[in-house]
């Protein structure tokens, strides 16, 4: 029920300042703000005839939500702009959404500095009052099915960074009985590494016995693994080491059920989309490069890589750099209408956070004044950073366009920069197709390669000397 508490009344009263109303011409009048707490809201609508406040205060439970809804349609209002603030404003978001209201999410940082005492009355009445004259930019927002998947996928990398965690204490307990799995392979949770953990718990302790599980495709030899195997095998440290383990593999088993989840997602918005005619494919054709497909079948990805291009009819894991994680990321953060919400590719970037701020008056740069503004996307931008890291050693265009940015400006430059890249061809494939965005690395290899040409040959004119094709040589 709507209700006018003494402290609206008293904040009413104090905010009746003649001028403010008449100082800005509306464009709209159908707008109302809304000011969003954890247990309260505040929503203003258009001034009464009197031109005093028209403020409610509102509870956030469900019915006190939908409460607010109505009065809102009863006072004229069609467009509503509330801030961002933490999760509180979700509730309200779902409400208004069904309701057909246009909502418009902004973000705390920009409205923060109106003028005036800060109270939560005034709050809702500024922010009515820049909606209606166009002064306030809505946030980013996708739609249902990728807010649902969304969700899901950020479930997912809280239980996937919890388990990394559960890695670390794993190898811990390995290290305290000198028990060196991780020198012994490269990595402790592939197949020779579990196989050999497993083994453990269970009560071998012969290190020849334990290298005999190795698997044919490592690098070292059983005489070198069983080297690294032998430890004290003290009984604190292997119970500790059977609890991390139990942990570790609860995690495996709710990330087997995240993945799951996603997938009946997926084939739900799939079937969506085919309904509305959009395009889809009936199977996923087998990835074209075969060291890069056989990488995603040792980790498990490939089914996940085929829900994406069945769904979504492109398969952005053809772009060097982009694993089946940063595609699903992609997909599941931005949404497939990608280019329809940024009509740019610059403007893209610049969401993502991956386009300098090179802040200069007067010819100079000024000091604290070049950082990107907090927003767009941080977990894909995240992905997109640590893809961009694991190209170092990568004989491809953006391997190295890498490694000669950070032999010149050094490896955080260098990460920056080829996530840019990558964050490039994933918005061309979107806008223009997978073969226009994988064809540009085709064509940097040749350029490239032309300019490697034309600096050897200058190298060689200094030097007195003329460089001889090899087929013209033979």
């Amino acid at each position: 029920m709507a209700r006018i508490s003494k402290k609206v009344k008293r904040q009413q009263r104090r905010s009746r300042k003649p001028g403010v109303e008449q100082q800005l011409r509306e464009i709209r009048r159908d707008v109302a703000g809304i000011d969003i707490g954890a247990t309260e809201i505040y929503i203003a609508c258009l001034p009464k005839e009197d031109r005093s406040p028209n403020v409610r205060t509102f509870r956030t439970d469900t019915q006190s939500l939908v409460e607010a809804a109505d009065w809102m349609a009863g006072e004229g209002a069609r467009s509503v702009a509330m801030e961002s603030t933490g999760v509180y404003w979700m509730p309200l978001y779902q409400v208004l959404i069904h309701r057909e209201f246009e909502v418009n999410l902004v973000d705390t940082r920009k409205v923060r500095s109106v003028p005036g005492r800060k109270t939560d009355v005034l709050d809702c009445q500024w922010l009515r009052l820049l909606h209606a004259n166009g002064l306030l930019e809505g946030c980013f927002l996708p739609d249902d099915q990728t807010a649902a998947l969304r969700s899901l996928q950020r479930m997912r990398q809280v239980l996937r960074h919890d388990q990394d965690d559960w890695i670390r204490r794993i190898q811990k307990h390995l290290d305290l009985m000198n028990v060196r799995v991780h020198r012994a392979v490269s990595d402790i949770t592939g197949v020779t590494g579990m196989a050999i953990i497993r083994a453990i718990l269970a009560g071998e302790r012969n290190p020849r016995a334990l290298a005999a599980l190795r698997h044919e495709c490592c690098h070292k030899s059983e005489a070198e693994i069983a080297r690294e195997l032998t430890g004290d095998w003290r009984e604190e440290h292997l119970q500790n080491l059977k609890l991390a383990m139990a942990t570790y593999d609860h995690f495996s088993a709710q990330i087997a059920e995240s993945d799951r989840n996603i997938a009946a997602r997926l084939e739900c918005i799939r079937a969506i989309r085919e309904a509305q005619g959009l395009p889809v494919a009936s199977v996923a054709l087998p990835h074209p490069l075969p060291e890069k497909a056989k990488r995603m079948n040792r980790r498990g990805e490939e089914p996940m890589r085929q829900a994406l291009v069945r769904t979504y009819n492109i398969d952005l894991t053809r772009i060097e750099g982009v694993a089946v994680e940063a595609a699903a990321c992609t997909f599941m953060e931005m949404g497939p209408d990608t280019p329809t919400r940024f009509p740019t590719e610059k403007q893209f970037l610049a969401y993502m956070r991956l386009a300098p701020r090179l802040a200069i008056s007067g010819g100079h740069p000024l000091p604290g004044k070049g950082k990107a503004p907090r927003r767009g996307c941080p977990p894909l931008k995240r992905i997109l950073l640590t893809s961009a890291s694991a190209l170092r050693d990568s004989k491809t265009a953006l391997g190295d366009y890498y490694r000669k940015t950070a032999f010149r400006k050094g490896a955080g430059i260098a990460a920056f920069a080829t996530a840019r890249k990558i964050a490039q061809r994933i918005y061309r494939a979107l806008a223009h197709g997978i073969e226009y965005a994988v064809s540009g690395d085709e064509h940097w290899q040749r350029a490239e390669l032309e300019r490697r040409r034309a600096r050897l040959a200058r190298q060689a004119a200094v030097l007195g000397l003329e460089l001889t094709p090899a087929t013209a040589k033979s």
